[in-house]
């Protein structure tokens, strides 16, 4: 049987990760600037994220420049910027099935086509959140593989970014959001299947039983 609480709470956990992903998609924090060795003092830091890429000056001033090439980009990039403009529209596809599905909503006056449209909105949530992961996962093993690099030059060296932490806990709500929502919409039955009761059973009015004796 759906429940209308645990439905309500797998959809907000889905919305706040959505809105998260959604943040984590477009913010330049994926990669900052590593100090480490005579780069501990520097005048400048760089910002790198999906789409561009800003230069934060030691006197506050912020300087960003859009990519110019897509096939420029580090393969890990190319493929992020796939999953998660893939995953922020079926967020959305998923969050319209969700209110259309939820217990609470009037949209579908069909309880067992409402619980089904839910169980799909949960599963695509799920889905969405996994698509987040494996670029934000893909991006954290390349930063620490080039960090531990030693051929790779200590100013070229970057450290994990806020969005990626970011992403991360977006996609654990997004997870545990579609989960709850996929939980708590079970279907009552199979549509035209009969439901039988213990009380069922045809029974005997008092005037069927007094023409037995008759």
């Amino acid at each position: 049987m759906a429940t209308t609480g645990m439905q309500l709470l797998g959809l907000v956990l889905s919305l706040v990760g959505w809105v998260g992903g959604f943040l984590v998609c477009s913010v330049p924090l994926w990669r900052v600037t590593a100090f480490i060795g005579n780069n501990i003092v520097t005048a400048q830091i760089i910002w790198e994220g999906l789409w561009m890429t800003c230069i934060v000056q030691s006197t506050g001033q912020i300087q960003c420049k859009v990519y110019d090439s897509l096939l420029a980009l580090p393969s890990d990039m190319q493929a992020a910027r796939g999953l998660t403009v893939l995953s922020v529209l079926l967020c959305g596809l998923a969050l319209a099935l969700g209110v259309v599905g939820v217990k609470c909503t009037k949209c579908i006056g069909q309880n067992s086509l409402k619980a089904r449209i839910a169980r799909i909105s949960g599963f695509l949530f799920g889905i969405a959140g996994f698509l987040y992961l494996v670029p934000i996962c893909w991006t954290a093993h390349s930063i620490i593989r080039d960090f531990y690099d030693p051929h790779v030059a200590a100013p070229h060296k970057r450290e994990l970014g806020p969005a990626l932490y970011l992403g991360w806990g977006a996609s654990a709500l997004l997870l545990i959001g579609g989960s709850l929502l996929y939980a708590g919409s079970s279907p009552p039955g199979i549509p035209g299947s009969p439901t039988f009761s213990s009380d069922s059973s045809p029974r005997r009015g008092p005037a069927a039983q007094v023409k037995g004796y008759v």
